[in-house]
């Protein structure tokens, strides 16, 4: 993959990610460790993100690096989002949803 289709890749994933969290690019900055300026130079892919970024990104953004960089999701660990992100007392209800799911698609 050319580097800048990357870039462009991540810079859409942290954007999306910082969206859906309802959090500014100064936030997210701040977060990371980086002036405002500096991150929006990542989201519009003129910037690259150093190893410990990345790590900052999954510790504070909750986002899986590999995610982050191919735009693949680990399944498990999307399961365990879904999981976490259901409504309280309905984790059975889902569980059993997956269950016929699987078999439906068997």
């Amino acid at each position: 993959m050319p580097e800048s289709k990357l870039l462009m890749d991540i810079g859409d994933r942290l954007r999306a990610r910082r969206e859906k969290m309802g959090l500014t690019q100064k936030q997210t900055a701040k977060l990371l460790g980086i002036s405002e300026t500096y991150y929006g130079e990542i989201e519009r892919e003129n910037r690259k993100l150093t190893i410990e970024r990345i790590l900052l990104v999954r510790k504070h953004l909750e986002l899986d690096p590999t995610y982050l960089i191919t735009g693949e999701h680990n399944s498990n660990q999307l399961i365990e989002q879904l999981m976490e992100e259901c409504p309280k007392g309905k984790e059975d209800l889902v569980i059993q949803l997956m269950h016929y799911l699987a078999l439906l698609y068997r």
